[in-house]
């Protein structure tokens, strides 16, 4: 039998005479190829292993070409929004700078749980020292807070706080440039998003989206004024060319409030008036409540589209705007109505607007003030309602957003610079930047002597102490000293009396708390006093609480607890507790055994036999 043989007279594996016209993958045309190897099947390291099988796939496979550029649109689709469309580009090179960006981001954010967990994390230096492009670290960042809800708590933590940082560094750059522009070219509505952006850095406000919302209300209020008087100029003029006539601009003033408080039914907040909510622009927008200021800054910005020249009013307590009712520039207060935003557009005289706060004013009060003096009023409300709050890590945040931004438009404040090495000295945080403000507190006002040097010297004293860190305790349950401790670092807990649930972070034998907070909490009325084991939680509404053992109970249906520092301790959530992370671990080394212990007896006992 003669040998089967190829196209050269060689034989073939399979015993078959191949035809010598057959077509090769490699023959077909380059469109058809890039078209197969956009398959999305396909991941990266199957297009790098094809490119090295030939040259011709290699060329296919070039960096500039298409099935590159799928890759990187495949893997990372929001970085899309910074690439012109069909821009060429070496997605390739991007493709590689991303992925080591991608890397490094997550080996900091490893590191910092290390680093950070005794103490808060006040600055990210680190990260921008990585000298890497800003929207691939943040997209990094959001790829780690949108895996898996239940996973990784821990890196999420971390990972946003990082992006907290990031975002609120790019909005300070942004309002420095907004501040240095021309007092005539500053607006008032650019002015407070940048506030707004800056105290909600994870949320999605825009001056865009805003001024989309605010075209909207705009058109509603054209559509009023249509029926009104189809023949207004405000319905045919370039948006903000202002109107000279006094009763075309009433009619766009009362056309304005129609729309605004009966239509759309926007109001003055009363009811929670120190709710930071009502001075965030998108937030007042979305709930329709505000304060005068957010309210006023809104009825201003939609006149001013409509040809009504309005101006702020910093009247004490309360802030209003004026309209002019005079045709030549004229500063008799007399000679100006008021607008109060926050009541519905009720138009007032000057003098009734010392009735509204109950006292009189000089003529100063009635001025206009400037889009920086605007910013300043808004920020100092924040400012306000920060020192107001709790003592709660929310409100401690607040403060220190509020006072980065007015010491950015003010920077030379004494008052707030001392409240800022005040609040970072009293949280035990960023030691190097109290020593920084205090020196310039010196410099405008030496007259401070004592308050900075107080604060000076026991900052050097923190800086020592850091430097020589305390080794943390290490707690473990077969102590004899902690035998009477029934529950463990995870559990998911209710407390009996409160109704709260929450989740165990920590622990002690006994009460370590100062006699004060017993007396003040009553610890002596429970049966066991201070004398039974103290536990640390994070409880669903936010706070951190320190509970006796007496008081709490295992929750008898697990949820999840919505608490801002839970990854700070926990590493996942397992349906029924919470994983310690390697840092609580550490400090609690028997806990987890004990923790998976009560979990499988509790709620295999809770749960019926299906059987």
């Amino acid at each position: 039998m003669a040998t089967p043989v190829d196209g050269e007279g060689r034989p073939s594996l399979n015993g078959t005479i191949p035809d010598p016209q057959t077509k090769k993958l490699t023959d077909l045309p380059t469109e058809l190829l890039e078209h197969i190897l956009c398959f999305p099947v396909l991941k990266h390291v199957d297009i790098c292993n094809v490119s090295c099988c030939c040259k011709r796939l290699h060329d296919v496979c070039h960096g500039r070409g298409k099935v590159w550029g799928h890759q990187y649109k495949l893997r990372w689709p929001r970085l899309q929004r910074f690439y012109r469309q069909n821009e060429s580009c070496d997605w390739l090179r991007e493709y590689k700078t991303r992925h080591r960006v991608g890397i490094q981001i997550r080996r900091t954010v490893e590191s910092i749980s290390k680093r950070f967990f005794t103490e808060v994390v006040n600055s990210f230096a680190e990260i921008e020292s990585l000298g890497m492009p800003e929207h691939f670290c943040e997209d990094e960042l959001l790829f780690i807070l949108n895996s898996d809800k239940r996973k990784s708590l821990t890196l999420k933590y971390y990972a946003k706080k990082i992006l907290y940082f990031l975002r609120q560094q790019n909005i300070l750059k942004s309002l420095k440039n907004f501040l240095e522009q021309p007092t005539e070219q500053q607006s008032a509505l650019e002015g407070a998003v940048l506030v707004d952006q800056y105290c909600n850095p994870l949320a999605d406000v825009t001056l865009d989206s805003i001024s989309a919302q605010l075209d909207e209300i705009t058109e509603k209020v054209k559509k009023m004024l249509r029926i009104k008087n189809p023949s207004h100029p405000s319905l045919r003029i370039a948006q903000g060319q202002l109107s000279k006539d006094f009763e075309l601009q009433r009619q766009v003033i009362c056309a304005l409030n129609s729309v605004l408080y009966e239509q759309l039914q926007y109001k003055g907040n009363e009811c929670d008036y120190y709710n930071p909510l009502n001075s965030y622009i998108h937030q007042v927008l979305l709930r329709r409540t505000g304060i005068p200021i957010s309210l006023s800054v809104l009825y201003m910005t939609l006149a001013q589209r409509l040809g009504v020249q309005l101006e702020p009013v910093n009247f004490p307590n309360h802030f209003l705007l004026r309209w002019c009712q005079k045709p030549t520039g004229t500063e008799d207060i007399y000679d100006f109505v008021y607008i109060d935003a926050f009541g519905k557009g009720k138009q007032l005289t000057a003098k009734e607007c010392e009735y509204l706060i109950g006292h009189q004013v000089t003529a100063d009060y009635y001025s206009a003030i400037s889009t920086t003096e605007v910013l300043l009023r808004m920020v100092g409300n924040l400012l306000n309602i920060g020192k107001r709050g709790e003592g709660n890590e929310k409100s401690y945040q607040l403060l220190r957003d509020s006072l980065d931004l007015y010491l950015t438009i003010n920077p030379d404040n004494v008052q707030y610079l001392l409240l800022q090495a005040r609040l970072y000295f009293h949280l035990g945080i960023w030691p190097e930047k109290v020593l920084d403000i205090l020196q310039h507190i010196q410099a405008l006002d030496p007259s401070q002597h004592g308050a900075v040097g107080y604060l000076v010297q026991h900052t050097l004293e923190h800086i020592q102490h850091k430097k020589h860190p305390v080794t943390p305790e290490v707690k473990r349950r077969s102590a004899p000293e902690h035998l009477e401790v029934q529950y463990s670092v995870g559990l998911i807990m209710k407390h009996k009396r409160s109704g709260y649930n929450c989740v165990i972070y920590g622990w002690d034998p006994k009460c370590t708390m100062s006699p004060e907070w017993i007396s003040t909490m009553r610890v002596h009325q429970l049966s066991n006093g201070a004398n039974q084991p103290f536990y640390n939680v994070l409880v669903q509404d936010g706070t951190c609480r320190y509970a006796a053992q007496e008081n709490l109970e295992p929750h008898s249906a697990p949820l999840e607890i919505g608490h801002p520092e839970v990854g700070r301790y926990f590493s996942e959530f397992a349906d029924t507790y919470y994983v310690a992370n390697e840092e609580l671990q550490t400090r609690y080394p028997e806990d987890m055994d004990e923790t998976l212990c009560t979990v499988r007896e509790f709620y295999h006992r809770l749960t019926p036999n299906l059987d």
